[in-house]
């Protein structure tokens, strides 16, 4: 109890205080561990109850990924994420398998290679951190970056599979073959009979209206499949944790399940964090330094440097491969599990290679954290200076602007700009889609719709689009930069409109303020749908209950005439 209480106090601590500087708070985990394992605090520390702690969160964390892994989400971004994955997997082998055996380290072939196999996985709750801090979570690099995390994912869960095979004596081919049978009918049994037994199990608790019943019936069938797996068919443990999650995640219990399980895998993943910081020591990093920088410079420069070039190969553009790339300069949890066996169950690695690899990763979580969100401001300094960041555009799908119609540009084709260009070309304006996505943009070319890809805070993408005789521009997306789209657009064209989707009221009002013509909030456009259907329940008319609406719009954004009336706006 003091070990953990300890632990966790630490990692509370120095967690809240790596947020408060911007980084991750897996750094200040990292160092709580650090912390706990020193002699100072007078109190007896078992460093073998937090890694038997931390065995318990392994299998957790594998039992979320696998709850949380879609095929669907691989097969988006398939074409970019498959190929390069693999591409920097063999890379970051063969990078780190060279370092450890010119450094010092080299053991015989074997040991090189798996320390390269260590290192060649990134952090998937570092990436999914980073991301979502900046608001890059659902853009086109968010879903790129994740689906080659999940390439990784799966090839260290199959490393995880193969290794007992590997490592276990006799005929490496008999064993593997034989490996092989017996991974192929646990997948059977757990995809039809235990999806079968879970699911029935899962109805018949969840109408007894007790959760902590069905948090047990999660936690016994994450658990359960995991020694299944490692007892009955010699599979690693975190194989059957992952194919738990994956039959979880197929099911109706899918959400309640993560609600379930996920806080308590997180509380656990904190005990991982804190065991890797006990088990580091200064003084073994130092003895190998020049393998601990080799490493650094793999992971924040080789790898990035790699995945740039291996996406732009694939076509896609400089500023998604800046992106994609910066998020991948880091490793994690897979690093330390991995780096964890080697040393302890297959005897691979020598101690000190764990020291590098948790030496290393405190380093790349602290700087990718820290200097991710520069990545942007960069981008934009590259662009302005002249640097070409996205492919040359091509226009051969977007008419010259005519004088029988008015031109409308339209930024985004999601859900909202759909509406849009449908409403408009209905109304026989003539319309010019902007888009980051080029399938979307390969789509609406392939139905007849002018588009564009690019970015349209570029004042050369923008004239493309025939922005200088445009009436208008309409910014569909929320998420996109209204207000530098529309400083571009009216330096192009002076008298051009702009209209913005926005989600929140603050923000409309800051566009507003700023130039744009209009700015729709979906806070507000929520509010004044709710409250004039409540008023056309009282018996007032649909017309009258959204004309109050609109007015109380226009009193929110200051829309009224000198001497109070409302103005008329259309």
């Amino acid at each position: 109890m003091i070990t953990i209480a300890l632990g966790l106090s630490l990692a509370l601590l120095l967690g809240l205080l790596a947020q408060r500087f911007n980084l991750s708070p897996l750094v200040g985990y990292i160092f709580a561990g650090i912390l706990a394992a020193q002699d100072w605090w007078g109190v007896p520390v078992s460093r073998e109850m937090m890694e038997n702690c931390s065995d318990f969160a392994v299998i957790l964390l594998l039992f979320g990924v696998g709850l949380q892994f879609h095929f669907k989400d691989l097969v988006a971004v398939q074409r970019v994420a498959v190929p390069g994955a693999l591409f920097c997997i063999a890379l970051m082998v063969g990078t780190g398998a060279l370092a450890f055996h010119f450094l010092g380290m080299g053991q015989g072939g074997t040991s090189c290679v798996m320390y390269g196999l260590c290192i060649c996985v990134s952090s998937t709750v570092v990436l999914t951190r980073v991301l979502g801090d900046n608001h890059m979570l659902s853009s086109a690099a968010g879903h790129t970056a994740l689906g080659w995390l999940v390439v990784e994912d799966i090839f260290t869960i199959l490393l995880l599979v193969l290794l007992p095979a590997v490592f276990g004596g006799g005929s490496l081919l008999s064993a593997f073959l034989w490996m092989v049978v017996k991974l192929a009918v646990l997948i059977l049994v757990v995809k039809y009979a235990g999806k079968f037994f879970i699911s029935k199990v899962l109805s018949r608790i969840s109408r007894s209206n007790s959760n902590e019943l069905f948090t047990l019936a999660v936690l016994v069938a994450a658990l359960g499949i995991a020694v299944l797996s490692d007892r009955t068919f010699n599979a690693s443990t975190e194989f059957g944790a992952f194919l738990s999650g994956m039959v979880l995640g197929q099911s109706k219990f899918a959400a309640r399940a993560a609600g379930d399980a996920l806080p308590m895998r997180d509380a656990f993943a904190v005990l991982f964090f804190v065991s890797i910081g006990m088990g580091f020591e200064f003084s073994g990093l130092m003895e190998h330094w020049p393998l601990a920088l080799a490493t650094l410079a793999a992971c924040m420069l080789v790898k990035p440097v790699g995945a740039f070039f291996i996406i732009r190969i694939m076509g896609k553009s400089s500023r998604m491969a800046l992106k994609v790339a910066a998020a991948l300069s880091q490793i994690g949890e897979f690093s330390f599990i991995l780096a964890a066996l080697m040393v302890e169950r297959y005897h691979v690695l020598p101690h000190g290679a764990v020291n590098v690899i948790t030496g290393v990763a405190i380093v790349s979580i602290f700087l990718n954290a820290s200097c991710y969100r520069f990545i942007p401001a960069l981008i934009d300094t590259l662009e302005r200076r002249g640097v070409n960041l996205m492919p040359v555009p091509d226009t051969s799908g977007i008419p010259e602007p005519s004088d029988e119609a008015e031109r409308i540009i339209v930024v985004g084709y999601g859900p909202c700009g759909e509406l849009v260009c449908d409403i408009l070309r209905r109304n026989e304006f003539e319309i010019v889609v902007l888009e980051m996505n080029i399938d979307t943009v390969t789509d609406l070319l392939k139905r007849g719709i002018p588009a564009m890809y690019g970015d349209a805070r570029l004042r050369s993408i923008l004239t493309m689009a025939g922005a200088e005789r445009a009436s208008a521009i309409i910014v569909t997306a929320p998420a996109a930069p209204a207000a530098e789209i529309a400083a571009a657009a009216r330096s192009v064209n002076p008298d051009i409109r702009v209209l913005a989707h926005t989600a929140y009221i603050r923000n409309a009002r800051d566009l507003i303020s700023s130039g744009a013509e209009a700015a729709f909030a979906g806070e507000a456009s929520a509010a004044v749908d709710m409250a004039a259907h409540l008023l056309s329940r009282e018996g007032m008319t649909p017309e009258d209950a959204h004309r109050e609406g609109e007015a109380a719009l226009r009193h929110l954004f200051g829309e009224t005439t000198a001497d109070g009336a409302e103005e008329e706006n259309a």
